[in-house]
Order: C-alpha cells, then structure tokens, then sequence
C-alpha cells in the first residue's frame, strides 16, 4: 500500500512539472480530474515535514516605542514597514477584495487551483498575455520564505525563481498548509505579509501609509486599489509609481467582486467614480523619526537604543540585537515622563536657546529604581545641516545628555566633592570631622604648570573671604571650600574617592580620565575638584544613589517590554545593589542639605552656593550641590530628594575653552529646582532620615 501511494506521489509529481514546465504539451489537454485520480494529495508534503518558518510564521514586525504611560508614542523601529494584526481587525471588504483580485476560487481549493494552473500554462505555451496560477496559499507560501529573516540570501532569492522546481515546493508545501490550516487562517496570515508598495509590509502598514487609518475601517474604494496593488507594487504604487494603473487595477478588483457575488454592481460603479482620495502617511522610524513636536525626545530615544544593544536577552551580538529591535514587533514601554521631560527641556531653553553654541544637557533619575525619567537638551535631534557650518547646534545626533559615541562628557567641577566626603565617612571620619582651611593648600602631589606650588599641587578657595576658616564637612559641603575637601582627600587617599565614584556609576569615558583611574589614582588630588569628564545622567544616578540611602541602580530607560503576541519578553526590572551602608548615605545627605539653603537634621548648616533652591521648594526637604570648573568653563547643579534626582551641566560640547561663566550658574540652580517643583508636584512630602550620632559627631548614641 506504502509503496502503491509512492508511486502515485511520483507520477503525480511528474505529470504537474510536465504542465509547469511544458515538457508534454499533451499533458495540459488533460482534464483536471485526471490529475486528481492520480491522487494530487499525495504530492503534499506533510505538515510537520515543513520549514519551521510555515508552521511558525518569522514575519518581521515593526517595534514601537512609547512614553512611561504605555499610549504616547516615541517612535518605531524596522527594517520592514509591517505590524500585524487579527483578520477582525480587517476590514470584510478588505478582505473579499484580495481573494478577488488574487484569487477567486479560494475557498473552493484546497492549496491549488489546477483549473488555474492548466488554464495559465496553456495560454503562456500559446503565446498569449503571460498569466501566473499562484493561489493566495501558494503566494504566501513564497512570501514567507522570500521574507524569512533568518534564510541567508541566497536562500531568499531562490524562493522567487522561475523553476519547476521552486513551483512544485510552493504546491507541495501548499497543500500541506491547507490541509492543516483553516482558510481564515492563511487569509490573515497572507494578508500580513503581503507587500502593497511604498515600503508598507502587511495591510495594516499599507492602510496608515495610503490612507492614514487602521485596516477595519478602510471603504470598498480603499480596499480595492489596495488589493490591486499586491501584482506589481512596486510600479503601480500610487504616491510614488503609475496613478493610472493603480486606478486601472482598482476597477480590475471592483469588477471582480461583482463577479464574485460579494458587492453590488451599483456598489462597484461608484467605488469606480470615486476620485484617488490618498491621505499618505509615514510611520516614524528610529529615533531621527520622533515626531518633530518632540524632537528632543531623540536623545532619550538614542539612551534607549545604547541600553538595548548592552541587553544579551535579545540577541548575542549588537547586530542581532538589533535585528531583533527592527523585526521583533515589540511593544516596549519607556521610562520617559512627557511632563517631566518637556518641563526640563523648557529650563534648559531658558538658560539657552537652540540657536545658541552652549548647551544644558539635564537629566532627571529615579532613586532606587534608576529608572530615567527626562533627558533634555537645547538642540533638536535631527540630522538636518546646521547652518554655517555649526556642529552641534540647533541640530545634532551627539548624546550630548547621556554620553556615549564622540560625547565624553563634561567637567562638573566640586559636585564630585560628594565622592569624597562618602569615602571619609566611610573611613570613621564624621560629619564634625574639622579644620582650619586656608586659602591656598600646597598638597603632596607633584605636578606641574600654572596650579603648581614648586612643583606640587596648590589648589585655592575661589572666595577666601567666604570659605576660609574652620570648617566640618556641614560647611565645608555648603560653602564648597575646595582645601577642606582637598585636605580630606590627603587623610583618606584619592584612590578611595575615585573608587567611590565609580562605585556610584561614574564612567571614564575620556582616555586620559581611564589611565588615571586605572594606574594613577593613589596621585589624582584634583579627581576631588571634579576634573575629570562626567555627564548629567551618571551625575544624576549617582546623586541617587545617595538619596536612596546607597542603593545604587543601573540606569534603566524601560518599564515593561512586550513581544508581538503581547506576552512580557523583559522581567529584569531595575538592577539595583547597596553600594553604601544606609547611615553612610544618610550622612552624606545631611551636610548635602547645607549649598541648596535647607537644614541639616542637627541645625549645623551656615551658607550655601545655591540657597534659593530650597526657597524655590518651600517646605520640601532638598539636597544637592553645586560645581564650577577651571575659569568656569562649566557650571554644574544636581539637587535630590528621597524621590528624586536632578542634574543639568552648562558647556560648550564643542569647545571646552568656551567660558560658560560664573553667572549662569544661578539660572541653571533655579531651572532644575523648577523642574522638581514641577515633578513632585502630586507626590507627597517625603523626608530625610537623620544619621545616627556616631556619623554625625563621631560619638556614641
């Protein structure tokens, strides 16, 4: 018996590529029953005998990105224009429309339309118009296998050969299909990957890019000229190929559907009146494809793109991730808050304008979960030219906020002062630890030029009559007295202060900042005066850290990520470790209090850089600290509360010897104070817990 239907699977076989082929003319005069008698069944390969890619179909599908509220969209990334959907959510002309324009007898086959393959090789071996006797089952069958992104190319390209051989596969695997497969099923799984031009994969791409509108309410019109389109899309596209042929193809469909008994011939006579009523559209692509209302959105949209290619869930190399990302049809919920991140990007632009050369890059981080909530910078994330030859401004794809590609960051002067009075409390040195800090301090590390005392390091206070004195780090911090913490950092080694940093998620993006790091630390005094390059978003993390009492988190730009069919594919959530005992950090905030104008737990605050941030906040408890650099080349604040953290550097990304000045030190305090206000403005009060006694006076409670 086994060996009876094999002989009828080769004979059957023979006869198709005789007709496919036109080996024997004789053949095509044969009735189509003929062929059945012969058991055309047997032809089918078994289901389970099928590329994977068939039974488990591998289309590539757009991924979207959105806001931290799941709804407002950031953008999208693919390399095929395409998003599927359930054929409910199709419209029934849509779907009517395509059986009748690619075939008609679709629910009558079972995979193959002999009919239509016997018809097709007779005309063509007559000389006449060339016709094709694919069934939408076959067509999808190739579709799949031309689009299957894990097939090499060469693999691909075969699918569309003009062989008998590649014809007798599709009607092989065909049947196998059909024979496991409802008829719905294959209809919205074609429909899903069939190409409509314009770059628009599938007809839920194709209905937003011709008419702006979701597949279910397309009109019998609409869903004609698309289900004309799928023969030649790429000449009778109308926005871009042959209008007239477009329309010729949309009466082709109309009278079709006449023919076939599912729309009216009153029906199909105005469809055909109609006039081409496009309303095309094109779905945003990568991060130069933010909307353009939002186009500082980009750099947070760039952030998300380091963060997914550093994620070996989604692929084991960067460019696999990525073609995850650009095929995956993920649905990935951001951390980005659109009322955060506008209001932070309107203080930035109060401080400076698009058009203007310096830059407030701010970043705004969660505390104990490092979700990132803002990245904002005056300049527009775009690729467009700048005039005049401008590098980075108005527009610029540098991450000027979170670092990374050509962006080492910038220097935040004695915000990193933070660092070291951490690692002197780490070291039993208390908040009350004192001593009488003169102007000038000649240190013990040899260097040369214009800060060199007979060839050591001699760092000053830059207002002696305001920072000189005895000082404990309450008003040490508070006053910024760069010989207090200079004198700390002699006590307890600079190698302990930058270990600090990089504990907290400060990154040596610059060569020269990494070799000091990694072979120089013990000799780097100056690391305390924050020389070295940093960027608001590690700025922003690690202050943080500190707010959540020395829980450092990874910097994380998601929420919640979905596959295709909506089942969560990220789990992970923030990654987070105690990098500091709890009293430490609490310490650290209690003297922090002291340059943004609040009050230590003990009443020990006296002056601060920048006192009108706590009168911006009123009664919220605030902390934070200010920073200069050399000449005030730079100008940085970052503020913190247990709920929050804020940063924000005024530079010059292109010029580093461009003096930002003293004075505009002062707007970017009261610009991220606004930013708080405006981001806790729903939030309860929360409060800073007081170090024990021991941290604070160095006694015992």
């Amino acid at each position: 018996m086994a060996r009876s239907r094999s002989q009828v699977a080769k004979l059957s076989i023979l006869l198709l590529a005789g007709i496919l082929a036109g080996v024997a003319l004789g053949v095509a005069a044969l009735p189509t029953g003929v062929l059945v008698g012969f058991g055309l069944g047997a032809v089918s390969a078994d289901y389970d005998e099928l590329p994977r890619e068939l039974s488990i179909p591998p289309t590539a599908q757009r991924s979207y990105l959105y806001a931290n509220d799941g709804k407002t969209l950031i953008t999208s990334f693919y390399a095929e224009n395409r998003h599927d959907v359930p054929l409910a959510e199709v419209a029934p002309l849509m779907r009517q429309a395509v059986v009748a324009a690619e075939d008609s007898r679709f629910y009558r086959h079972s995979g193959v339309d002999l009919r239509s393959v016997v018809r097709a090789f007779v005309a063509n071996q007559s000389g006449g118009e060339v016709q094709g006797a694919s069934t939408l089952t076959m067509q999808y069958v190739r579709n799949v296998l031309k689009n299957d992104p894990n097939r090499t190319e060469e693999q691909r390209a075969a699918a569309t050969e003009m062989t008998t051989g590649r014809k007798l596969q599709e009607i092989r695997y065909a049947l196998a299909l059909e024979k496991e497969l409802a008829k719905d099923e294959i209809l919205s799984r074609y429909l899903n990957i069939a190409y409509f031009g314009a770059g628009a994969y599938g007809v839920a791409a194709a209905s937003q890019r011709y008419f702006s509108k979701p597949a279910a309410q397309l009109t019998l019109a609409e869903a004609a000229l698309l289900a004309g389109l799928v023969r030649s899309p790429h000449t009778d596209d109308p926005i871009d190929g042959d209008v007239a042929a477009a329309l010729g193809r949309r009466s082709y469909v109309l009278d079709q559907m006449v023919e076939m008994g599912v729309v009216s011939a009153a029906d199909a006579a105005r469809a055909k009146a109609e006039k081409l009523a496009l309303r095309p559209s094109i779905e945003p692509n990568d991060c130069t494809g933010v909307p353009q209302e939002y186009a500082d959105w980009g750099f947070f949209c760039d952030y998300f793109q380091q963060w997914w290619n550093d994620q070996p869930a989604f692929g084991e190399t960067v460019e696999a991730r990525q073609q995850a990302l650009r095929r995956g049809g993920y649905s990935i919920t951001t951390s980005l808050d659109p009322g955060i991140q506008a209001r932070a990007l309107k203080e930035a632009l109060e401080v400076y304008d698009y058009s203007n050369e310096r830059a407030l890059p701010t970043a705004v981080v969660q505390p104990g979960t490092g979700r990132v909530l803002a990245l904002a910078v005056n300049r527009h994330y775009s690729l467009d030219e700048n005039p005049d030859g401008q590098e980075n401004y108005p527009n610029t794809v540098n991450q000027l906020v979170a670092g990374g590609g050509d962006i080492d960051g910038y220097q935040a002067g004695s915000t990193f002062k933070m660092f070291t009075m951490l690692a002197a409390l780490e070291s039993d040195l208390p908040l009350s630890t004192g001593y009488d800090s003169p102007t000038k301090l000649v240190t013990k590390w040899p260097v040369s030029g214009p800060n060199s005392c007979k060839g050591y390091w001699c760092p000053s206070n830059a207002k002696p009559e305001w920072m000189d004195g005895y000082r404990t780090m309450w008003t040490g911090f508070g006053r910024s007295v760069n010989t207090y913490f200079v004198h700390l950092t002699e006590r307890i080694g600079a190698d302990a202060v930058v270990e600090m940093a990089e504990r907290l998620g400060i990154t040596f993006r610059a060569e020269d900042d990494a070799e000091l790091a990694r072979n120089g630390a013990r000799t780097w005094g100056p690391f305390t005066l924050g020389v070295s390059a940093t960027t608001p978003l590690d700025l922003a993390n690690a202050y943080a850290t500190v707010a959540a009492e020395g829980r450092y988190c990874q910097p994380l730009p998601v929420v919640s990520i979905r596959d295709s069919a909506g089942r969560p594919v990220y789990a992970g959530g923030p990654i987070c470790r105690q990098v500091l005992h709890p009293d430490v950090a609490r310490a650290a905030t209690d003297a922090a209090r002291c340059p943004v104008g609040d009050q230590s737990a003990f009443g020990r605050c006296n002056g601060g850089t920048a006192t009108q941030v706590h009168t911006i906040l009123k009664e919220r408890p605030i902390a934070g600290k200010t920073g200069s650099s050399d000449n005030y080349a730079t100008e940085t604040v970052v503020i913190y509360t247990p709920q929050l953290a804020v940063a924000a550097i005024a530079a010059n990304p292109d010029d580093p010897h461009d003096l930002v000045d003293s004075k505009v030190q002062a707007k970017v305090a009261e610009g991220v104070a606004r930013i708080m206000v405006d981001a806790l403005r729903d939030e309860p009060r929360a409060e800073f817990v007081p170090p024990p006694l021991d941290l604070a006076f160095g006694i015992d409670e």
